[in-house]
């Protein structure tokens, strides 16, 4: 994976045509992202939301408004990115994968891993490039904390806890509908955690997955609850251990709890966001009883997954195997949801 896009791309190659598919708040964002490096142009955006049709305008006028997927793949583009609801997630990159087109998709990828594994496969027999926006890996911070596991700089990782409380919930309904969604705060905020955590350790094998999910303090009751709490605790295949807590409208005194912290047995690193910050990331090296800093605020990472992807599109990768990790994330959080 690229540390950051490469700006000498710019003089090289010509800018890929991309349709956005959903232009809300984060679909602006990767939009404005993408269209920073110069790489890309929106030739077509589609939303339902005429004020987001607006919004999007402003970062690109000459785009052409249509009215869905089918309109917008009919333009000749090169790569769509999608962000739209969870349930459309696989279908609609299905579709453009299908057509020909590279696709970047918000996660999750699909709402569970035979989902994810569709898309994937769709991917792999159409030769497309396929991304989905794991932030989170494109930090300062997750990237340092990474190098270190890969030299082994902490020795053997033993265990890791990772965190990510929500102080506030989703403001869509459909997040509340799990036929829609998938589930609740373990496929939105627990994607993350489950994928930092093995990205930074290579993709492991899990061999036991154990959870507790509850909603309004209290233990889900019936299938088709979604949880606004979770626990869950994974066992690799060498002993080691993975602990995850995650949380929508957790009273936690600040707007966000977000960390990751590995345990090795010659050191450990902690990734912590400051100040309750839902943006601002530190990262430091333990050793013994001493700190060492890595990483400090600012960042500008949340864009930056999609820019990547954008950049390789341009330099005309096409399929990445390595996206079919995406299945083994997909299918961690299946076990979750089975085995609480």
């Amino acid at each position: 994976m690229n540390r950051m896009v490469d700006r000498s791309l710019q003089t090289r190659v010509k800018p890929v045509r991309l349709g956005f598919l959903g232009i809300g708040w984060i679909g602006r964002n990767r939009m404005e992202a993408i269209l920073r490096t110069r790489m890309a142009e929106a030739v077509a955006i589609a939303d339902p939301c005429e004020e987001m049709i607006t919004e999007a305008l402003r970062l690109a006028p000459d785009a052409e408004i249509v009215g869905g997927l089918d309109a917008l793949l009919s333009l000749d583009v090169d790569g769509v990115v999608i962000a739209t609801p969870n349930a459309l997630h696989a279908e609609q990159s299905i579709r453009a994968l299908q057509a020909g087109v590279a696709v970047f998709c918000q996660k999750p990828l699909g709402r569970s891993a035979a989902e994810a594994e569709a898309v994937v496969a769709a991917a792999r027999l159409a030769d497309r490039l396929l991304g989905v926006d794991l932030s989170y890996r494109y930090t300062q911070g997750m990237q340092r904390i990474r190098d270190l596991i890969r030299n082994g700089e902490l020795g053997t990782v033993f265990a890791a806890d990772l965190v990510f409380h929500n102080a506030f919930g989703p403001d869509k309904s459909w997040f509340y509908d799990k036929s829609l969604s998938g589930g609740g705060c373990v496929i939105d905020l627990g994607v993350h955690l489950i994928d930092m955590a093995l990205w930074c350790l290579d993709f492991p094998q899990v061999t036991d997955v154990t959870s507790t999910l509850m909603k309004g303090g209290e233990p889900i009751s019936a299938a088709g609850d979604v949880e606004d709490f979770a626990i869950a605790t994974l066992t690799l295949a060498n002993g080691a251990v993975i602990r995850l807590a995650c949380s929508w409208r957790l009273q936690a005194g600040c707007d966000a709890v977000i960390g990751a912290d590995f345990f090795g047995t010659s050191g450990g690193a902690s990734f912590r966001n400051v100040g309750g910050s839902f943006y601002d990331f530190a990262a430091c090296r333990f050793r013994g009883t001493s700190t060492e800093e890595l990483v400090r605020p600012p960042d500008d990472w949340g864009g930056r997954a999609a820019a990547d992807w954008a950049a390789r599109l341009a330099s005309g990768q096409a399929y990445d195997p390595s996206c079919e990790r995406l299945v083994e994330v997909a299918a961690i959080i299946d076990d979750i949801y089975r085995h609480a």
